[in-house]
């Protein structure tokens, strides 16, 4: 979704409330926000600081991460340090910075349907989203080799299912909504170490919640329009890097004796989060 058609969606949700002295003469239905829907909601990503996050390493493969991983002269291999981004080039800390850019906070779009039912002042209801996030997550280790070690994660698409409850004023609704959703996450990794070889797995579709709340107006009898605050959290604790000797000499730091076989990455931050603010906009039956 372009910032045109972001712009528009909250121009048009703006427009709504200006007209709501209009729309409340317009309408004049018992229950106007029963019956079925359908709609888009569209707007901006924001991930929270992960600030402090890291990668683990499991160096004797038995599961449990946390080692230390050393050099043949037992030094800290990866005393550089780590940045809760993705490295910009192959410096590394040791020789002049970091070179990390942040997180990438970006656009989000959704197609919806839903039903509610409208008893009195209460509505209640259930609705269900399938769409995308371009927002981006990362994590990089610096080595004193020097290299970078980069683990990312984006989102390829996400659905959800979610009850509705609010209270509504005339043709305006108060609402707030909390469910499930699921989600297919990309994991990535790259490094500017290319000696070593490298074998990726962990990755599947994940479970989560999803949550938030809104104001909806009608403009007319089947047009609404609205803005929304969700959150959204998934466990993401699956994705593995598998780090083998390649081309590397015996005495690298992956695979000193007596643990030859490799040594494996994961993420210490487990939960992939963001915020949304959105534009909505929804045709109703």
């Amino acid at each position: 979704m372009t910032k045109t058609m972001m712009v528009a969606l909250a121009g048009a949700a703006t427009l709504g409330f200006a007209a709501m002295p209009v729309a409340a003469q317009e309408i004049t239905e018992d229950a106007p926000f029963s019956g079925i829907y359908f709609g888009a909601a569209g707007g901006y990503d924001v991930q929270p600081n992960d600030e402090g996050s890291s990668i683990l390493f499991d160096r004797n493969l038995d599961g449990r991460f946390g080692d230390a991983v050393t050099t043949a002269a037992g030094a800290n291999a990866f005393s550089p340090g780590f940045c809760n981004g993705a490295a910009r080039s192959s410096t590394a800390p040791a020789v002049g910075g970091r070179g990390c850019r942040n997180d990438k906070d970006n656009t989000a779009y959704y197609a919806r349907v839903g039903i509610d039912q409208q008893r009195g002042n209460i509505v209640v209801g259930v609705v269900g989203e399938f769409g995308k996030s371009n927002i981006r997550d990362s994590v990089t280790a610096f080595s004193t080799t020097p290299a970078f070690y980069t683990m990312t994660r984006d989102l390829d698409w996400e659905a959800s299912i979610r009850g509705r409850v609010g209270y509504a004023v005339n043709t305006t609704l108060f609402y707030g909504t909390f469910g499930a959703g699921y989600a297919r996450i990309n994991r990535d990794f790259y490094s500017s170490n290319t000696a070593n070889a490298y074998a990726q797995s962990g990755k599947k579709n994940q479970f989560g919640i999803t949550g938030g709340g809104g104001i909806e107006q009608k403009l007319g009898k089947n047009i609404s329009v609205g803005m929304e605050y969700m959150f959204h959290q998934y466990q993401d604790d699956d994705a593995r890097i598998l780090v083998t000797r390649g081309t590397q000499p015996a005495n690298n730091p992956f695979v000193l004796a007596p643990n030859t076989a490799g040594t494996a990455f994961k993420r210490s931050d487990d939960n992939f989060r963001w915020h949304s603010l959105r534009g909505t906009v929804a045709f109703r039956f």
